[in-house]
């Protein structure tokens, strides 16, 4: 069996981008049953709800949903359990610390393989607010509208 390359994407979290400014971002590792991995390998995956919480000195992430396996047997995991986050201890301790901030939170970001290893990355992010979240809709609009103008107006000089 060839060893995977690459970078190959599982879930996104799309609505974490719209609902938090994002500060600084982690990848770690997941550890997870073999049911998990296989459900995962299928692409089923959803980060809609999950976050991360610091207890004990471990990371874990929370409310992530990977759907039972199909084929599997009484050795199933359930579908909404938490997940311990493999972090370097500086890293957990730096989350920790500014996670305890107002308005600070952890959110999953991407869930994905890296040369055939799971893995999750997380973003520590500050809530935003209903104005912001209309400024940021509003800049990209703007954004997409000039790039229409600007291959407008390349295709016109091509003709």
């Amino acid at each position: 069996m060839a060893k995977e390359k690459g970078r190959k994407l599982i879930a996104q979290n799309k609505k974490a981008r719209h609902d938090y400014h994002i500060l600084d971002t982690y990848e770690c590792g997941l550890v997870l049953t073999g049911t998990e991995v296989k459900s995962l390998r299928q692409g089923r995956a959803s980060l809609a709800d999950g976050f991360v919480q610091i207890d004990g000195n471990e990371a874990w992430l929370h409310n992530v949903h990977v759907p039972e396996y199909s084929q599997g047997t009484w050795t199933n995991h359930s579908a909404r359990r938490k997940r311990k986050l493999l972090l370097h201890r500086a890293e957990i301790d730096k989350l920790e610390s500014k996670s305890q901030e107002t308005g600070h939170t952890i959110v999953p970001l991407a869930l994905y393989f890296k040369d055939g290893r799971a893995k999750v990355e997380i973003a520590l992010a500050r809530g935003k607010k209903e104005y912001d979240k209309r400024q940021t809709l509003r800049e990209k609009q703007d954004r997409r509208e000039a790039e229409r103008a600007v291959s407008a107006v390349r295709r016109r000089q091509r003709a």
